[in-house]
């Protein structure tokens, strides 16, 4: 099969990152830390909590109104969203459909892909074994997987910042030929990391922000030698059943359980809209293959924003963010800060999702959709939690502004 150039560049700027910040991130080496898991209600919390509004209907009608309209504009077949704040209400909602052939209509309950949200499922797992003394954050990755490039230099937590200067597999030509013409294969994580590791290292450990997957497969990897069990029966025994998450799944293989939301994308050979609903994700692993819905989710972004399954310790050096180039936006460990909103997003073929929470208001926001199409080069997961966000904590509007790549090499867009 022939790729055109074009193709060529919106395919591999589809899977390069699977779903995070869609603009390049600039480096920076100072620390910014987030805002603390919530504590004690102290009067000032209590008065941010009071700036979030009650979910009248009135201002559901007026999320119902924005959410349509970014629909409509970025071409999304079906959206779930979720918002709630103690005190304030819940507002959630479903539009569009679920299925394109049949109508079926998209419903709260379906299972979506959730692509790169996997990472904070991953991040959580390994510092876990960090709570449990059997790994340090800063220990080098040579410790546990031979063969990395300048792997005695880079660190875990290089790894888990997005700062490690290895390359990302996914933006290797090879690997998106491999993907592409056969979306069914099933990659191995060494497999993954031979795409990487034939590119001379970007940069020395520490020395700029590059969003990148092969980070964590290699972490992935660490969580299995060191625990002595598989990734996906580890995460789910330490994180899933802990969290009290029954409707998220590490898979390991194409099923998705019913019943589930049809994902579309275009991030195909031929550049026409496809049903990737089954395509088989073990090209993502640790970085971007797990499974959820709009219930759990839920529950998991003020589990992983408040660090209920770790040490303050720890979660408090989680939520250390590099600021990046764009405003009121860093990235910690496996987690983002954007505006306040910590948590992270996801997209791959077919699939996007936001996961994130405000401490003080201690509201949550979901949003899953079923395509990654861009909208002039937004992802429309963006979209989603900007147009809320707007509405509900104008201080605190969630965005992602979008940094034009050179036309000669792409972008990372999602995973």
């Amino acid at each position: 099969m022939r790729y055109s150039r074009t193709c060529r560049r919106r395919l591999c700027a589809g899977i390069a990152a699977l779903g995070i910040f869609a603009a390049p991130l600039g480096a920076g080496t100072a620390l910014a830390v987030g805002p603390p898991a919530p504590g004690p209600y102290t009067a000032a919390a209590v008065a941010a909590q009071d700036d979030f509004p009650e979910l009248t209907p009135a201002v559901a009608e007026r999320l119902d109104k924005a959410i349509q309209d970014v629909m409509k504009e970025a071409g999304v077949p079906g959206v779930t969203v979720g918002l709630s704040a103690p005190g304030k209400g819940t507002y959630i909602r479903s539009f569009g459909v679920a299925d394109k052939d049949t109508g079926q209509p998209m419903r709260p309950d379906l299972y979506m892909r959730i692509g790169s949200e996997t990472k904070t499922f991953t991040v959580t797992a390994l510092l876990e074994l960090v709570d449990q003394g059997k790994v340090s954050i800063d220990d080098p990755i040579s410790r546990y997987v031979d063969g990395v490039p300048n792997g005695e230099k880079i660190t875990l937590r290089n790894l888990a910042s997005m700062r490690s200067g290895l390359f990302n597999y996914s933006a290797d030509e090879g690997f998106y030929k491999a993907f592409t013409s056969n979306p069914d294969r099933v990659f191995t994580p060494r497999q993954l990391l031979d795409f990487a590791f034939k590119h001379p290292v970007q940069f020395q450990p520490g020395a700029e922000f590059d969003y990148c997957n092969t980070n964590l497969i290699l972490l992935g990897l660490v969580v299995e030698k060191v625990s002595g069990t598989p990734l996906h029966e580890f995460i789910q025994k330490n994180v899933l059943d802990p969290a009290g998450l029954d409707h998220t799944v590490f898979p390991t293989d194409a099923a998705i359980p019913d019943p589930h939301a049809h994902g579309y994308t275009i991030q195909t050979a031929s550049g026409q809209v496809e049903d990737s609903t089954n395509w088989n994700p073990s090209w993502a692993w640790a970085a971007g293959a797990m499974i959820s819905n709009l219930q759990d989710l839920r529950t998991w972004a003020r589990v992983v924003a408040t660090g209920t399954l770790l040490t303050p310790e720890t979660q408090a050096e989680r939520l250390k963010v590099y600021p990046t180039a764009i405003p009121g936006a860093g990235y910690g460990l496996g987690i983002f800060n954007i505006q306040g909103w910590i948590g992270h997003n996801g997209s791959l073929p077919g699939y996007e999702s936001l996961t994130i929470y405000l401490p003080e208001s201690r509201a949550t926001l979901v949003v899953l959709l079923n395509t990654d199409t861009q909208h002039d080069g937004n992802e429309p997961s963006t979209l989603f939690g900007q147009a809320i966000t707007r509405i509900v904590t104008p201080d605190h509007v969630f965005d992602i502004p979008v940094t034009p790549a050179a036309p000669s090499s792409p972008s990372p867009s999602g995973n």
